[in-house]
């Protein structure tokens, strides 16, 4: 990987614990070269899920974190329009 972001960094720090608990399940003083096919098929599949796993997190508290800031600028506006038209600003209550 070419210049990872902080955020793929952090995803393949997670990676580390789920990785050695995978190889310390079969082995830890096993050389790879000794590992089987399926071995080795299954440790890319630790991998690869803890890394897709932190990613997927990642981005949904992105998206929140943007959802919030977006709510907060739509709510900051319609009350500087409705103190514009002298009307109270509402208490967040349905009526």
């Amino acid at each position: 990987m070419i210049d990872p972001s902080d955020m793929e960094l952090a995803a393949m720090a997670s990676c580390l614990a789920p990785l050695g608990e995978y190889v310390g399940s079969i082995g830890m003083q096993r050389p790879l070269a000794d590992y089987s096919k399926d071995e080795v098929l299954m440790l890319i599949d630790v991998v690869v899920t803890a890394y897709q796993e932190h990613m997927l997190v990642e981005h949904e508290r992105m998206a929140e974190k943007e959802h919030e800031r977006m709510a907060e600028k739509d709510r900051a506006f319609l009350e500087e329009r409705l103190a514009r038209q002298g009307k109270p600003a509402s208490t967040g209550g349905p009526f």
